[in-house]
């Protein structure tokens, strides 16, 4: 008899383990268990005489009972109720005019809440809905938003290989999946061939993820010459099946090794492994759409991070620097005179000579009735006030507007 038998509240959702003593139980029988938030309602899925790893024994709580007929009987209502309230609130939210899409409605077993699953292009204000649930239902309504894969996940399709959706059949959790795991593969970057129907790249790209990446590690660099027993030779391709490495001699013949007679074969000191770091490389903008937000945004930042300093002791063109000392512990040099005995430069000199020498000052005109300098006398010509024309005062009427006496020739 199996000690731990793993329960699905909902067809695609995760398992959870519970005892089963002092119950006899078997495959999709129908239990109750208590959790957190209150009594479940799930099917078995699983039986196991031990825990699956990363689950605390501590954790696992004894089956509450079997389900009865009248336990059934309340499953069939509360999903019949989950329909019901679908249709309302797809009616609430095209009268408030939400921009969201409802995708499920989940009941709790006692009706002590509802979920109300739905995705959107960005964050929604559903304060008014969810009044609007609370007033009609008189129980707690929540409303979480969830992504497209999680979508594709409660209502299932179709793949590209004509078969159910991997989300939909057996998998609880989703792995992140990566650009570069498609370009391990050797696949051509399409966004039509290498994403599923939920517009994001397929789940089954993480499925030998470890075994590209093994492959890759032991490889070598493609289109690189190397230098082995049989003379030099330039890799052209790989193959992960055959685990193999096709090379081209000098003389063109083609020829094919498996990648331990390769590493047999190559000289020492010599380039084997074709480790390499794509997560520099510039990805395009159809392509960066199809990996989720947390993948792209941590892809952004690793690209926003500072190149390491070089650390290697190359001698720079300049030769070495001595770092230069502050100017108080600099000694004063015995071959060169005091500022003060140094003198002005010339150039300095002529210019301190300019700015001391005194200006013309122009001849002032009668305050009315003056006549007018004809153009090109070489004097700037002066305001009617009796005062020269200055650039730099501002237009507008003066607060004293008495004007100037004039000199007296």
């Amino acid at each position: 008899m199996a000690q731990y038998v793993g329960v699905s509240f909902r067809r695609q959702g995760q398992i959870y383990f519970f005892l089963s003593t002092p119950f006899v139980l078997s495959m999709h029988d129908m239990v109750l268990v208590k959790t957190e938030e209150g009594i479940g309602f799930g099917e078995i899925v699983a039986l196991r005489d031990d825990l699956p790893e990363g689950v605390d024994p501590e954790a696992v709580k004894p089956i509450y009972r079997p389900a009865t007929a009248e336990d059934t009987a309340i499953d069939r209502e509360n999903r019949e109720l989950a329909r019901e309230a679908r249709k309302y609130c797809q009616r609430s939210m095209a009268r408030l005019h939400l921009d969201m899409k409802l995708v499920d409605v989940e009941i709790y077993f006692d009706k002590s809440k509802m979920i109300f699953y739905f995705t959107a292009p960005g964050r929604v204000d559903f304060r008014e809905l969810v009044k609007d649930l609370v007033r009609n239902y008189r129980t707690r309504i929540e409303l979480r938003q969830i992504g497209v894969r999680h979508e594709t996940q409660m209502i299932g399709a179709l793949g590209n290989c004509g078969q159910m959706c991997c989300c939909r059949r057996y998998l609880r959790r989703f792995e992140p999946v990566t650009i570069k795991m498609a370009k391990d593969q050797n696949l051509f970057l399409n966004p039509a061939k290498i994403s599923g129907v939920c517009g994001r790249l397929l789940c089954c790209l993480a499925y030998e993820k470890d075994n590209y990446a093994d492959f890759q590690s032991r490889a070598p660099k493609l289109g690189r010459r190397y230098m082995t027993t049989q003379g030099p030779m330039k890799t052209i391709r790989a193959n992960m099946f055959r685990d193999s490495v096709s090379v081209v001699t000098e003389n063109g013949d083609e020829l094919d090794f498996s990648l331990t007679d390769w590493a047999a074969m190559v000289l020492p000191d010599q380039p084997r492994g074709a480790a390499q770091d794509d997560s520099s490389d510039d990805v395009p903008a159809e392509l960066a759409a199809l990996m989720d937000p947390e993948v792209r945004g941590q892809a952004g930042r690793q690209d926003r991070r500072p190149k390491p300093t070089r650390k290697d002791n190359r001698p720079r063109p300049g030769g070495d620097r001595q770092p230069r000392p502050d100017r108080q512990e600099r000694g004063d040099r015995p071959d060169r005179p005091d500022r003060s005995e140094r003198g002005e430069r010339p150039e300095r000199q002529d210019r301190q000579d300019r700015a001391d020498r005194p200006r013309p000052r122009p001849e002032a005109q009668p305050a009315e009735g003056g006549e007018r300098r004809p153009e090109g006398s070489g004097q700037p010509r002066e305001r009617r006030d009796g005062r020269p024309r200055d650039k730099r005062r501002r237009s507008g009427p003066r607060k004293d507007q008495t004007p100037k006496p004039t000199e007296q020739q």
